[in-house]
């Protein structure tokens, strides 16, 4: 039984920054004063981004002292924005928010109890019996995760409308005065957004204008002794990066040996797949997945384009790129696509799609 996608909303903050204006400024932040700045200065410039939404005003960075600070901000921030996501993308369906069943929501770059979509249930009018699942942990895999386990839940409730919520803070989690690899690469690479998706099961019927693809079927892999590639250091300081630069090589060596056996029992094959969406990682991690499927340069415009224009969003960026196909570059009828993402674990999430 199919999933029937029919909306997707992108929510961005409204404090947008030219990546060379951000540059200087997150050096400020970050090292100390005096250091030379001609790693942080490539890294910038190297990592695909052209420009970034940030959750507050970049002015009011320094003045977030401790962990405690930065995650009220990311609650209050994350509130508007996840309303903001929500509300367009059931009125894109054509939807009120009492016609949701679930609502599944996911960040990994602040923690609430009662968590956000307790507290948007009653700031937006869900029903008091709607189910809810709070995730996080997922990381930037979230986006195809949570598709995939929206899935799940309608094959059983074929009648139900679920949506999945993504609200991704990524500014707010940087380390001030750490001048460490990681982090000055989250910093030149990350940016601030939200997306909701609306998907429903076969017994519902969604409105011609909102129909969208269907997913087909999804796969979760999990790569044996990778926990240390991927993640947060939790500490005093909150949500310190880890980001190792094996991630590519992993991508490299068994990325593709999955994504093909996973096609091959669906009768299909790399070639087979008209569109690619593909969360940006970064452009290493695009120029591996390119590598390992042996797709032509191309293939991954989408997420190059997203990367360029708002940045890593963590779970947020496979639905903002889902988002622009489906309004720009709208495939076929019958065309197979394929969404992916990576994350924490280290692990990766597949999802089939047919427009």
């Amino acid at each position: 039984m199919a999933t029937t996608i029919a909306a997707v909303h992108t929510a961005l903050p409204p404090h947008r920054y030219a990546q060379d204006d951000l540059t200087e400024l997150i050096g400020d932040l970050c090292l100390p004063p005096g250091a030379d700045r001609a790693v942080l200065r490539r890294l910038h410039a190297s990592a695909g981004v052209r420009t970034r939404h940030l959750a507050l005003p970049i002015e009011r960075y320094a003045g977030l002292r401790d962990f405690g600070q930065s995650n009220d901000a990311w609650l209050a921030a994350g509130l508007e924005l996840g309303e903001e996501a929500l509300t367009g993308a059931l009125k894109e369906a054509g939807l009120a928010p009492a016609d949701v069943d679930l609502l599944v929501c996911a960040s990994i770059t602040g923690v609430a109890a009662p968590s956000l979509d307790a507290r948007l249930a009653g700031r937006m009018g869900l029903r008091p019996d709607v189910k809810r699942l709070p995730v996080f942990g997922l990381g930037c895999v979230a986006g195809a995760a949570g598709l995939a386990r929206v899935h799940d839940y309608l094959r059983g409730h074929p009648d139900d409308t679920a949506v999945l919520l993504t609200v991704e803070l990524c500014s707010l989690t940087l380390q001030q005065r750490d001048d460490s690899r990681a982090n000055l690469i989250a910093g030149a690479l990350f940016g601030d957004g939200a997306a909701a998706l609306v998907a429903r099961g076969s017994g519902s019927a969604a409105g011609p204008d909102a129909v969208g693809p269907s997913v087909v079927a999804t796969r979760s892999h999990l790569f044996p002794d990778t926990e240390q590639f991927l993640g947060w250091d939790i500490g005093a300081s909150g949500f310190r990066v880890v980001i190792d630069a094996g991630v590519p090589g992993i991508l490299r060596d068994h990325f593709g040996r999955h994504l093909r056996a996973f096609l091959a029992e669906h009768g299909l094959t790399i070639d087979d797949i008209g569109t690619w969406l593909c969360h940006p990682g970064g452009p290493r991690v695009l120029a591996a997945v390119t590598d390992a499927l042996g797709l032509p340069g191309e293939a991954l415009d989408s997420a190059w384009r997203s990367l360029a224009t708002v940045g890593n969003m963590s779970s947020v960026s496979v639905l903002h790129i889902l988002q622009s196909t489906w309004e720009s570059r709208r495939p076929e009828p019958g065309t197979w696509g394929m969404l992916m993402a990576m994350g924490p674990g280290f692990c990766s999430e597949l999802v089939l799609l047919r427009w």
